[in-house]
């Protein structure tokens, strides 16, 4: 199946979740997480929920982080060059929706994408060897290689592994895991 038909199929099935199956799994994604030896780490990057999208809802990531006394950057996506920004989110963080509804940062303390150690990653579908497909605009490719090479990359999805989706090309970032709510799987 081609990255198009997957990006469809996968769009379709999560708008088949109602919001109390999105948040039921999204809390069993979170306690999945707490499996992965990740949580000796400082620096979480964590992407915020477009609920339009029915994305999984990161709040509980959140709190697992905040409970942790853990540092939390979130990103603003610039759509002129498909690049990121990111920030250190604070008590004093004002967010506020973009045109396509992400939440994003006003503005706030700037964190280097080589200071992240793990990296949380929306995406739409994903195969058994770590390749993802996203929503199609190269913002966390572009963003992750300018990561350092052992940041930590965990795509997170409600849904099993494709066998295999795609020739991955040459700009693709791989997962180091992607969990599930009832699985970790790591690449």
């Amino acid at each position: 199946m081609n990255k198009a038909l997957l990006r469809q199929k996968y769009k379709t099935l999560r708008q088949e979740l109602s919001h109390s199956q999105i948040d039921d799994y999204s809390l069993a994604i979170a306690n999945q997480l707490l499996t992965v030896d990740i949580w000796d780490k400082s620096f979480y990057h964590v992407f915020l929920t477009i609920e339009e999208q029915k994305e999984i809802n990161t709040d509980y990531i959140l709190n697992i982080l905040a409970g942790k006394d853990k540092s939390i950057i979130i990103s603003k996506s610039h759509f002129e060059d498909y690049s990121m920004s990111h920030y250190l989110l604070t008590d004093n963080t004002k967010l506020k929706k973009s045109k396509y509804n992400v939440p994003e940062p006003v503005d706030g303390i700037a964190i280097q994408p080589s200071q992240l150690e793990v990296v949380f990653i929306p995406l739409l579908a994903y195969d058994k060897t770590g390749n993802r497909i996203g929503y199609g605009k190269g913002f966390y490719d572009r963003f992750l290689i300018q990561c350092k090479p052992e940041t930590v990359k965990i795509g997170l999805s409600f849904f099993a592994a494709e066998n295999a989706i795609f020739k991955a090309s040459k700009d693709d970032v791989r997962l180091d895991y992607c969990v599930t709510p009832s699985e970790v799987f790591q690449f």
